[in-house]
């Protein structure tokens, strides 16, 4: 029987899957700009192939790709009234791949851009989209419930209540923009309290920042609430001191290759992040299926090296890899 997310992380270290809607746009099949799933429905196999690529490169948890697939947001493109059937098809896209393993498939909560304190009624609002979503990614089938890129804390909690009515585990992740505080003024110990009083299970930082202006603030929320599982879900992308968003560099969206970590970088993050104590430890955008194999690696999830046998030491080389000594200096 497959284990549930509680149990894992208590007992180690899960680790996440990577990006999907940038490495989509770069490879063909999401429309940059507005970033929109539907690539669940106009092209199902290429999302599974992503899906493969995180499975085989040794996450333990996919999740399926409904991060913005609420109604207000794909309305923006014309598919406001495919709100259901986007989410039957992500969760149904990452259930096919996970079958027969026992990794997790997560669904997906995300932020909706239709919240605004300033607007009472924009609560209720957010309310009845979350709950929309839920309701197809339970129908469907999924493990746990995972929240993200929320930098307004009071939609995060709306959230963390929606969820918490499933009876799933649930990971509710924030996302800090050029300061290290949600919009209200939170920083990220006051966001992890929060949360953790509105019953979350895991608490953490997604996307916006690299690793290094991500774990800082993960170590913040673990100092917080020391009883609570932290999470970790950093960009691969660097980031400069000035300017720690991403989104915000003149790079974004179509200029980013040249500012992307390599597999090396992330599985130097992956053991810092396990050193400090995190245990959900996984990237988000500009994070492919090399850089997740390398942190599986880092954490003892996967032989240190493809395991098939290749004979060295003849007479003569017979690879550049030989011919230039890469296997010694790599020792």
């Amino acid at each position: 029987m497959k284990r549930g997310l509680l149990e894992q992380l208590a007992e180690g270290p899960v680790l996440g899957d990577g990006g999907y809607l940038l490495e989509l746009e770069k490879r063909g099949y999401v429309r940059g700009g507005p970033f929109t799933p539907e690539v669940s429905l106009t092209d199902p196999e290429a999302l599974a192939q992503l899906h493969r690529e995180f499975l085989r490169a040794g996450a333990d948890v996919l999740q399926a790709l409904t991060f913005y697939a609420s109604e207000e947001k794909l309305r923006t493109v014309g598919l406001g009234g495919q709100v259901d059937a986007i989410n039957r098809a992500a969760v149904e896209v990452a259930r096919s791949v996970a079958k027969g393993s026992d990794v997790l498939v997560a669904g997906n909560l995300s932020l909706t851009w239709a919240y605004d304190p300033a607007d009472p009624a924009s609560a209720d609002r957010v309310r009845a989209l979350f709950d929309r979503q839920l309701e197809v990614q339970m129908a469907v089938g999924i493990d746990l419930i995972v929240g993200e890129t929320f930098t307004w804390l009071g939609e995060a909690l709306i959230a963390a209540e929606r969820a918490k009515r499933t009876g799933l585990p649930v990971v509710i992740t924030m996302s800090f923009e050029k300061g290290p505080h949600a919009f209200e003024g939170d920083d990220a110990a006051e966001c992890a309290r929060k949360l953790v009083a509105a019953g979350v299970d895991v608490v953490g930082v997604n996307c916006l920042r690299d690793p290094a202006h991500t774990l800082p603030l993960a170590a913040e929320m673990r100092a917080a609430v020391p009883g609570t599982f932290i999470a970790a879900q950093p960009t691969a992308y660097r980031t400069p001191d000035d300017q720690p968003d991403f989104t915000s560099l003149p790079e974004f969206p179509f200029g980013l290759d040249p500012l992307q970590m390599t597999r090396a970088d992330m599985a130097v993050y992956a053991v810092q992040a396990r050193d400090q104590g995190i245990r959900y430890i996984g990237s988000c955008c500009g994070s492919v299926a090399e850089h997740v194999r390398e942190m599986a690696r880092a954490l003892g999830k996967r032989p240190p090296d493809d395991d098939r046998s290749w004979q060295q030491g003849h007479d003569k080389p017979m690879s550049a890899y030989e011919y230039y000594g890469h296997e010694a200096q790599k020792g």
